[in-house]
């Protein structure tokens, strides 16, 4: 009858409870089995949230485990690496206070975008009514009062909404979670709730907390995209696989070495893809670009044909855009993800990895490259490589560091004497890898350590390799281990950082101890940016504030173990081989946090081997020096490819 309002089932409950209400009916369903969405959530209580989302946790938080953070950026890394660690199939939400505590997520916010991870972010905002302006940590901006600080999210969220009415709380979780749950838009999304709003009743649908499941299809590719690409293939003498993060988070290892194993083609690795398929594949030449393997760039360097899958071809992957021979190199992209297939002017499929490579395999049976024996030979040239570097030993008479025209020998003395070591970086971590269990997760970001990591970290286990380099975020380390190891607790998880990281954010390193979840850090201490250092003095410039020096210009030695002993951690301090073996085969028995702290000579992290990496290089100088490294990327650059 017309003019007759529609009746339906109501439940009166505050937004923040109904937010609570409907996070617990969220489910996703993946190639058949059907698990709940949403783990849990991190949260740091202050004003605007521990009334409303704190109150509606503590009456009835359902299935919801709730952890208490220590740091809005920490625990929303801790977030990152667990839905990086359960490749995207479980989430946690993150909820901060009012001003400072919401500001402290744009940076994890950022780490999930650039990795395309899915997070809930809940940050509070301020008085939907704007009675009480401005309240305590709101900020006042004269362009308009709608402004908070939580619109400094909107540049690092898939998706971005603000609730200042409780009804409206449905459409924004609804439109939430269809982005995060689709393979082509995942990432963060942020749904900020006015303080005021988060206690207020509304009458809600009750269907509106049934429960919902969210498929995730797997992208069929069109006959035409299949035929394309088989084509292409075909044409192709040396073709190269480039795995990226999209395969792994498809499943699709065995695919990927079915076909190459068919066809006789390598594969080459992103930071993101790399334990989609384990080293000791005989195929696999390890991490490509910037941070690859000697043997990886050869084989890119000389393709006719580069099949990215599942890749954003960053900079870094591409050695910024100067990988490739474009005169011979044709590209063939297979990304369910439609602008990333564009990339290099490729071939597209857009489509899901692992499903492709199924309707590929069939016609390409008969289908052989040219290599041979070839890249056999390519991969036990690394291997010859990495061994060299596995016992490079400081010499105090005529050291060589990998990274030339550098320190003086003077210099690596002084800091030989100052921190007490003669160990290098990279027979540290290659001691780690032949040391742990062959199913423990090795997790990094930033600094020189995922360069040695995607080179000389070889996984034998698939799915054990977790490094956060699409954003390189300092501080990602230590707490995105926390969430690796929540994802995996019956697996030990091993957080490489160095002391700059360390000192920038391992606020979760305490959660871990109060949790319960153990975690390994591998403290490796060169006194210094060292990562950045390398950069700097590479291109001409003097050292210049990257080294931790004291005020009369000593290089200092901090007791980071003493700092981990005192938040209840066990604690190692390693500067040989020996010493460290020892303490990694102790660590093991251990059932709480342990730190193994390690002094690392500088400028004994492993070079690049046929990469390029574009950086602002002064064109304007009086050191001889920076103009030649400035004329140098010149020269480079004019075999990178322009758009």
């Amino acid at each position: 009858m017309e003019g007759t309002e529609v009746a339906y089932e109501t439940i009166r409950l505050t937004t923040a409870q109904a937010l609570v209400k409907f996070l617990n009916a969220q489910y996703i369903e993946f190639d058949g089995e059907e698990t709940p969405f949403v783990e849990g959530i991190f949260t740091v209580f202050g004003h605007g949230n521990v009334l409303g989302i704190g109150q509606a946790l503590s009456e009835d938080s359902g299935h919801l485990k709730v952890y208490q953070g220590k740091n809005e950026q920490g625990m929303a890394h801790a977030a990152i690496g667990f839905a990086k660690q359960k490749n995207r199939r479980k989430i946690f939400a993150c909820s901060a206070s009012a001003g400072p505590g919401s500001a402290n997520f744009t940076a994890a916010a950022g780490t999930a975008l650039a990795n395309n991870i899915p997070v809930l972010f809940l940050p509070a905002d301020t008085f939907a009514t704007r009675q009480p302006d401005p309240v305590l940590q709101q900020l006042e901006q004269e362009s308009s009062i709608s402004i908070t600080t939580n619109d400094a999210l909107r540049a690092v969220s898939r998706y971005w909404d603000r609730v200042e009415r409780p009804e409206q709380l449905m459409s924004a979780l609804l439109r939430a979670f269809e982005v995060m749950t689709n393979p082509a838009t995942a990432g963060p999304a942020t749904v900020c709730i006015a303080q005021d709003t988060e206690g207020e009743a509304y009458d809600y649908p009750a269907e509106f907390f049934e429960k919902r499941v969210h498929y995730i299809n797997r992208m069929i590719p069109t006959e035409r995209e299949v035929l394309g690409a088989a084509d292409l293939i075909k044409e192709s003498k040396r073709p190269v696989i480039i795995v990226g993060g999209g395969a792994r988070y498809s499943g699709a290892r065995r695919e990927l070495i079915e076909l190459s194993e068919t066809c006789n083609i390598p594969l080459v690795e992103t930071h993101a893809g790399k334990s989609t398929v384990e080293y000791t594949f005989a195929n696999n030449l390890g991490g490509t670009g910037i941070l690859g393997t000697l043997a990886a760039n050869k084989a890119i360097r000389d393709a006719d044909l580069v099949i990215g899958i599942g890749t954003r071809y960053t900079d870094f992957t591409t050695s910024s855009k100067t990988a490739f021979n474009y005169d011979k190199t044709k590209f063939l992209n297979i990304n369910v993800n439609r602008p990333q297939t564009y990339k290099f002017d490729a071939f597209q499929v857009v489509a899901d990895a692992k499903t492709t490579l199924l309707k590929l395999k069939p016609l390409l049976l008969d289908y052989q490259t040219s290599y041979g024996d070839e890249i056999g030979k390519l991969k036990a040239e690394w291997e010859t490589e990495r061994a060299r570097l596995a016992n490079v030993k400081f010499d105090r008479a005529s050291f060589d560091p990998e990274i030339k025209d550098q320190f003086t020998q003077e210099t690596f003395n002084e800091y030989a004497d100052a921190l007490g070591t003669e160990f290098t970086q990279t027979e540290a971590l290659i001691t780690i890898n032949d040391v742990i269990a062959e199913d423990s997760i090795a997790l990094t970001s930033a600094g020189s350590l995922p360069g040695d990591m995607q080179r000389l970290w070889n996984p034998t286990v698939p799915e054990t390799y977790h490094l956060e380099y699409g954003f390189s975020c300092m501080g990602y380390e230590i707490n995105g281990a926390l969430g690796a190891k929540m994802a995996c607790p019956d697996q030990e998880v091993y957080a490489m950082v160095g002391d700059g990281s360390f000192v920038m954010l391992h606020s979760e390193l305490l959660t871990s101890l109060q949790t319960g979840y153990k975690l390994n850090i591998m403290l490796f201490d060169n006194s210094g940016f060292g990562c950045i250092n390398n950069l700097q003095m590479e291109n001409g410039s003097d050292s210049f504030y990257c080294e931790f020096r004291d005020q009369d210009q000593k290089v200092m030695n901090v007791d980071y173990a003493k700092i981990a002993e005192g938040y209840g951690a066990v604690v190692y301090r390693a500067n040989t081989k020996e010493e460290l073996e020892a303490a990694l085969l102790d660590a093991k028995k251990q059932d709480r946090t342990t730190l193994i702290e390690m002094k690392v000579l500088p400028k004994t992290m492993s070079d690049g081997y046929l990469g390029f990496w574009n950086v602002g290089v002064s064109e304007v100088s009086s050191k001889e020096q920076v103009l030649e490294a400035s004329a140098e990327r010149a020269e480079k650059l004019k075999k990178a490819k322009r758009y």
